[in-house]
């Protein structure tokens, strides 16, 4: 059954650590759960989003115009790069516990969403299993079906990692290392952007 196969592949990549999951539990732990769950929107809905254009044919526009594929890299990874030095470089503050109706600064909803929306790994996931998963026959529900799949696994399994790093247990624990969880979370955004530079020139293949 496609769906079993594609999700068998999509669930573990989700809940591997990466820029997504990142920028979850470092909204959750400085800025509080209401912070915490916009960013899940924003990576949940951008995730759907690259989930229907691969449907759509994103891959094979990917496969067939490598120089497009190379600049979706170069532009993803000097961002998460730039998001990286910004947090090392961020002024230490107190991390406190926040209350529900607290605004956090920025917006949380569009941090997450970039984050999602310019990481390449992301497109190569989708490309490599979700477009190659159907055919022209796959009826349009199955796709519908899918692309809501997505989204509602992200926001499940980011809920569940937002409700836990904004607890109070944990906020007590690290309310004075909130300065080093934004340096961590730095180093995290400066490693895979490399990582993502470093791998630009290699081919997108299904």
């Amino acid at each position: 059954m496609i769906l079993a196969g594609v999700f068998a592949v999509f669930i573990p990549a989700l809940m591997l650590p990466g820029p997504d999951f990142i920028a979850v539990v470092r909204s959750s732990m400085t800025c509080g759960t209401v912070a915490g769950l916009w960013t899940t929107l924003g990576v949940s809905l951008c995730l759907g989003i690259y989930a229907a254009l691969s449907l759509a044919g994103l891959s094979a526009i990917l496969i067939e115009y490598q120089l497009l594929a190379w600049a979706v890299r170069i532009l993803g990874g000097c961002y998460l790069i730039y998001l990286g030095l910004k947090l090392l470089f961020a002024q230490p503050i107190r991390l406190e516990m926040r209350d529900h109706g607290d605004k956090p600064k920025g917006n949380p909803l569009v941090f997450g969403f970039l984050v999602t929306s310019t990481n390449p790994k992301a497109i190569v996931l989708f490309t490599s299993v979700f477009a190659t998963a159907v055919t022209e026959s796959t009826p349009f529900w199955l796709m519908l079906l899918m692309v809501v799949l997505v989204i509602g696994s992200a926001l499940v399994w980011y809920t569940l990692v937002t409700l836990f790093m904004s607890s109070a247990p944990i906020i007590r624990r690290f309310q004075h290392l909130q300065h080093w969880i934004e340096r961590a979370a730095g180093v995290c955004f400066v490693a895979i952007g490399g990582r993502i530079l470093s791998d630009a020139r290699n081919p997108v293949a299904t």
